[in-house]
């Protein structure tokens, strides 16, 4: 025990020089570098990484001093909820459950946080910003500083490895008749990286990608004075429509004219298109 304390005194120290001095206010933060993930491709030999579920939560990176939001802005959790969090950072998922979301959206959206909300938030971790050594070395480490802190909602990402792709697909399918999202894969020889790279990758049935919203179609029908579906544009100019997972209240209220909308589709057509696209929700980088 000693010796772990040891090693993380100076990790804390380390990570503590390593961490810029904020030269912003509290208002306008920068977007903290955070690891973002590829697709997984089915030529990856999957006994190479380490295979988590992939938690549709909300990402958050804890500097050691103050939890953000990928975006940068700082979450407005009760001061109880971080206080005994460790010095070291720490990047993750605040989460409640699966298909929760909106629950949990609306929870850590609050200005003012309500306890018996935040009382069912976890925050998930599974990654240490920062750190020395592989990604197998900082799993270790990782489970060694969230059990000394103690801290019931603080929860380090079950990690597991497969021997084959046929393993790989089982976990998938248990994973989804739970009701999960899918599965993230971590490349066990791996250093700390920021940036979209092949080292962390996302394994679901379907794909989901951001668009943004540049019109509206008139609904008919039983849509008549509504919206029938929205008018998209992708990163590269092509335009597509989305109609299908509109609530009714969406498609009397749709989201604004440049609203950036998560949307879920099966595959591309040749043209670059996607195919069955569905609304899932407007991004929020808070």
């Amino acid at each position: 025990m000693a010796g772990l304390k040891h090693t993380l005194a100076a990790l804390a120290l380390a990570w503590a020089v390593w961490l810029p001095q904020p030269a912003w206010s509290d208002s306008s933060p920068p977007a903290p570098a955070m690891l973002l993930a590829e697709v997984h491709a089915a030529d990856v030999d999957v006994t190479q990484y380490w295979i988590s579920e992939k938690f549709d939560g909300v990402r958050a990176q804890w500097d050691g001093r103050t939890l953000r939001f990928r975006g940068g802005g700082s979450v407005p959790a009760p001061g109880w909820f971080t206080t005994d969090f460790p010095a070291q950072p720490l990047d993750g998922e605040l989460w409640i459950g699966r298909d929760r979301f909106d629950a949990l959206s609306g929870t850590v959206r609050k200005i003012e946080p309500v306890d018996a909300e935040w009382r069912q938030v976890r925050y998930l971790v599974f990654e240490l910003p920062g750190a020395a050594g592989n990604f197998s070395e900082r799993i270790r480490l990782m489970q060694e500083i969230i059990a000394q802190a103690g801290v019931p909602w603080l929860q380090a990402v079950g990690q597991t490895r497969v021997a084959d792709r046929a393993t790989l697909m089982k976990q998938l399918d248990a994973v989804m008749r739970a009701g999960g999202e899918g599965l993230m894969l971590h490349r066990a020889d791996a250093p700390y990286l920021t940036g979209r790279s092949n080292a962390l990758l996302k394994l679901k049935p379907w794909q989901d990608t951001e668009a943004v919203v540049v019109g509206y179609v008139p609904g008919k029908g039983k849509y008549l004075g509504m919206t029938g579906a929205l008018t998209m544009e992708m990163p590269d100019g092509q335009r597509f429509r989305i109609g299908s997972g509109l609530t009714d209240a969406l498609r009397r209220q749709p989201p604004p004219l440049g609203a950036r909308i998560t949307y879920r589709y099966q595959n591309l057509t040749k043209k670059g298109l996607p195919r069955f696209p569905r609304y899932l929700r407007v991004r929020e980088d808070f």
